[in-house]
């Protein structure tokens, strides 16, 4: 793994001094490329204070070396010295080099700074892969540093790497994650191609709200990236489950997340197509003794290569000894064992029954060891929900219209089964019904634009 490590040392300081050099007009400043290099990865050495020998004795063969003056020590010699101590704080604030070149390409709609970032996370990774695995806080040092120059880029109005030129500004949001649709099976699905990790984690990144949600697969996707870096070099891997459990409420995106991640499993050759195939009870179970395993198999199977989402999952283990439905389950086991190399299974549901069902069979429980709750969004991200699905039919709320939809929703309770995203889709779509009621009476001739396309506050009503 050294060596794959010193090869993206050298990428990063290559390329970043080659950009330097072009933005100054030709001044050399490898060397501070290669002090750039030393801080970013003594920064995730740091992370969580290990200072392996494997991580010291990396940096000291690809970037110690290649100081100047040269620093060519033992790993116990850095260890005594504490000379990595206290690093992880060079993460905390954008580098001088970052900042130069985002304000470079803010001023000419360049990407340089996309260059840096790419090349720093693959350098961040290939560190945090030098040991046999990687610690929480490594992990979590490389979404907050991820997290870090992208709000910068952000700040300036660059764009991110994944997203088009054009950038959306940074107080607004560019999707939304409201579907948990129904419960249908596409046994051959049409297949798009293979995305950019980036531009995945982009799309991930845009959705409104789930900020923990984003995080958790985030910092997957990493350890599934250092892995994958691990066993590309013949190294040990420890094998990282891509079972999941989705908690929480009905819409609040765990569908969209799900399809997202199976694409992201793609992207990283942990399943080789990337479909999400959606099914829940009545999917699985059949009414006759012997039909169950048999369907079940037969939607499994349309799952192999991607993703399958069973939503309400906590209703297969609900009818007692004699239901159907454990036998769904026991076929559920046996077959993410046997396809465990190309199969992600993501159970759906509330996070009581979730957990009822996971501890109620041991195959289950040693196969589902992440769990990642979906909280219900808040009212201000309702709102933005609810503007994005009425922008993408041309309509618009008046402020009046806007502090309605607020009341509106802030009386609504939030208990079990709050409805989330399919909650403002419901009031949207009953808006759309007041509005075009209020207009039946009015001349079409008086009608303007604004008239056919603004929702008004006696158009925002509890829906029936």
């Amino acid at each position: 793994m050294s060596e794959a490590f010193e090869a993206r040392a050298v990428d990063f300081i290559d390329a970043m001094s080659s950009t330097l050099d072009e933005l100054s007009g030709g001044s050399d400043h490898r060397v501070e490329c290669v002090i750039e290099a030393s801080n970013l990865v003594a920064a995730f050495v740091d992370a969580d204070g290990r200072h392996t020998t494997a991580e010291l004795d990396s940096w000291v063969g690809a970037i110690g070396t290649r100081l100047t003056p040269p620093m060519i020590v033992t790993s116990g010699q850095l260890r005594r010295d504490g000379t990595f101590g206290g690093r992880v704080e060079w993460l905390s604030t954008p580098s001088t080099m970052f900042d130069l070149l985002v304000r470079a390409d803010a001023k000419d709609s360049r990407r340089r700074a996309n260059s840096y970032y790419t090349l720093a996370m693959a350098l961040a990774h290939a560190t945090a892969a030098l040991d046999f695995m990687p610690s929480p806080n490594e992990i979590a040092a490389i979404d907050r540093f991820r997290t870090l120059m992208l709000t910068t880029m952000d700040h300036h109005g660059v764009a991110r790497p994944g997203q088009p030129d054009v950038v959306v500004p940074a107080a607004g949001v560019s999707s939304v994650a409201t579907s948990d649709e129904g419960a249908a099976v596409d046994p051959a699905p049409e297949l798009p191609p293979e995305r950019p990790i980036e531009e995945l984690l982009a799309e991930l990144d845009a959705l409104i709200g789930l900020e923990s949600v984003k995080a958790e697969v985030r910092r997957l996707t990493s350890l599934l990236r250092i892995q994958e870096m691990r066993a590309e070099h013949d190294l040990p891997t420890i094998e990282t489950s891509k079972h999941l459990v989705f908690s929480g409420n009905p819409g609040t995106g765990k569908t969209t997340v799900a399809r997202l991640l199976s694409q992201i499993f793609r992207t990283l050759g942990v399943v080789s197509q990337g479909h999400l195939v959606e099914t829940d009870r009545s999917g699985l179970v059949a009414g006759f003794v012997g039909q169950t395993a048999t369907q079940t198999r037969k939607v499994l199977q349309s799952a192999i290569g991607g993703t399958l989402l069973i939503d309400e999952a906590y209703a297969l283990a609900r009818g007692g000894e004699n239901d159907f439905g454990l036998e769904a389950v026991d076929t559920i086991v046996k077959f993410m064992e046997d396809h465990r190399d190309d199969l992600s299974v993501v159970a759906a549901g509330y996070p009581a029954e979730m957990q009822e069902l996971i501890e109620s069979n041991p195959g289950l429980e040693s196969r589902f060891t992440r769990t990642i709750h979906f909280p219900d969004y808040e009212t201000d991200e309702l709102i933005g929900i609810f503007e994005l699905i009425s922008g993408s039919k041309r309509y618009h709320l008046d402020e009046d219209a806007r502090s309605a939809l607020a009341g509106l929703i802030d009386a609504e309770p939030r208990g079990r089964g709050f409805g989330n995203g399919r909650f403002v889709r419901n009031v949207f779509e009953a808006a759309v019904g007041h509005h075009a009621l209020r207009l039946a009476d009015v001349d079409d001739a008086e009608l303007s634009v604004d008239d056919l396309t603004t929702l008004t506050a006696a158009d925002i009503s509890p829906v029936d």
